[in-house]
C-alpha cells in the first residue's frame, strides 16, 4: 500500500482545509517545494498535490508552485485540482506529473475522462468525493444526486488507474478515515481505491493496509503529518508490509 503525503496549495502556500472549506484553511508552509523535499527525505516516493484554487476556478491557479515541486521531488507526483480540459492534461504530463486526479469532470464530462484515460494509459485517477454517500463536485462546494458507487463503476472499463475516495466530512478533521465506506467501495468496484479524508494516526494506516488485498492501493494523509500525530517514515514502513 502506498502512503501519499499531501501538499494542498492555496495562493502558493501549503495548507490544509477543514471539510473542504476554503475559509477554514491552516497554513503549514510557505515553500511547497521544500516541503516536498522534506517528505522525500522521510522516505516518500509518491506525493499527492492539490491545486485548491484551481479546483474552485476550474483551471490551474498554482502552476508555479506545482512546477517547483515537480522539479524538486525525486519521486512520483499525483496532481489534482481544476483539470477539466485536454490542454491542462497535456500540460501537466509534459511537465512530468505521473498521474492526474480528475473529479468534477468525471461527473459532468465522463467521455472526456475516458478519452484521457485511453490516451494516457495508467495516468488518470478518478476522484470520487462523498458527502452523505453522494458525489461532491466543484471543489466539494456542491453535492450531486449521483451515488458514489455509481460514479466509480462508470469508469471500471475505461482504463483509469484508480479511484480516489474521500469522505469530505472527515477531510482535515483528524476524526479517522472512513475505512468501512472505503473498503466497501473497493470490494464493489473492480478498480484499485485510494483512501483519503480524516486520517488521524498510525492505526488508520495499519487497518487500511490489512485491506490491501481488497483493493486498497494507497492512502493520502496531510494534517496528521503536519500536526505531528503521524510519523511519515513509520507509516510508509507499515504500509510496505501489506
Amino acid at each position: 500500500m502506498i502512503v501519499f503525503p499531501a501538499i494542498d496549495l492555496k495562493a502558493g502556500q501549503v495548507v490544509r482545509l477543514a471539510e473542504g472549506d476554503m475559509d477554514r484553511a491552516t497554513v503549514y508552509a510557505d515553500d511547497p517545494a521544500a516541503q516536498a523535499l522534506l517528505f522525500a527525505e522521510q522516505g516518500a516516493e509518491f506525493l499527492h498535490v492539490v491545486d485548491l484554487d484551481g479546483a474552485f476556478a476550474g483551471r490551474p491557479e498554482n502552476a508555479e508552485a506545482v512546477e517547483e515541486i515537480v522539479e524538486n521531488f525525486p519521486g512520483h507526483i499525483q496532481l489534482g485540482g481544476g483539470i477539466r480540459n485536454v490542454e491542462t492534461v497535456e500540460r501537466w504530463f509534459d511537465l512530468g506529473v505521473s498521474r492526474l486526479v480528475i473529479g468534477t469532470a468525471a461527473l459532468k464530462d465522463p467521455e472526456f475522462v475516458k478519452a484521457m484515460a485511453r490516451e494516457f494509459e495508467g495516468g488518470i485517477v478518478v476522484a470520487v468525493d462523498a458527502r452523505d454517500g453522494m458525489v461532491a463536485t466543484e471543489g466539494w462546494a456542491e453535492k450531486s444526486d449521483m451515488p458514489v458507487l455509481d460514479l466509480a463503476r462508470r469508469f471500471e472499463d475505461a482504463g483509469v488507474a484508480s479511484i480516489l475516495f474521500t469522505d469530505v466530512g472527515r477531510d482535515g478533521m483528524l476524526t479517522g478515515c472512513n475505512i468501512e465506506a472505503t473498503v466497501d467501495l473497493a470490494r464493489q468496484c473492480s478498480l484499485p481505491v485510494i483512501a483519503s479524508g480524516g486520517v488521524k494516526g498510525i492505526d488508520d494506516i495499519h487497518v487500511l493496509s490489512l485491506h490491501a488485498k481488497d483493493g486498497i492501493e494507497g492512502v493520502i494523509t496531510g494534517r496528521a503529518i503536519y500536526d505531528g500525530r503521524l510519523d511519515l517514515a513509520t507509516a510508509i514502513a507499515m504500509a510496505g508490509r501489506s
